[in-house]
């Protein structure tokens, strides 16, 4: 599903001739295509799951999130300017992501399913988000709301 929509998304930046859309697309299906190679006798037979695409879009906004950090500190606004619009780009292929009152609800049911009594527990906690919310939850938030509430 993924993959058509990116295959879509592409054709469409190309007749528009929008450059920078058609760059981060091909820029995704690069990697998607070094994930496929990866696969290859694998369990997945060269093509990875929708799912392993949201982990891999998820983490190429992570890089782009940390560039824009590293361009900022060196005085570099038009190079992070361009991270952000690949950001906005990959975002658009994502599920719409939990807000903090979403994450906040998801992790008090976490803790009271797994029962949870301390910090100790934190894993148990962040392995049942990952299960149950896996590409809508920014686990790094999600972390942060753990800690809060068994700390």
């Amino acid at each position: 599903m993924l993959r058509e929509a990116l295959g879509e998304r592409l054709k469409t930046a190309m007749r528009a001739k929008d450059a920078p859309t058609v760059s981060a697309i091909r820029m995704i299906m690069a990697g998607l295509k070094d994930r496929d190679i990866a696969a290859r006798g694998g369990e997945h037979a060269g093509t990875i799951p929708d799912s392993e695409i949201l982990r891999m879009l998820q983490g190429m906004m992570k890089q782009r999130r940390e560039s824009i950090a590293m361009y900022q500190q060196g005085n570099r606004p038009e190079l992070a300017e361009k991270e952000e619009g690949e950001i906005a780009i990959i975002e658009s292929f994502l599920p719409r992501q939990m807000d903090e009152a979403d994450i906040a609800a998801a992790v008090k049911a976490a803790i009271a399913d797994t029962g949870a009594a301390g910090i100790k527990d934190m894993g148990k906690v962040m392995a049942a988000l990952r299960e149950r919310h896996a590409g809508i939850l920014d686990m790094a938030k999600a972390g942060a709301v753990v800690k809060q509430q068994l700390g």
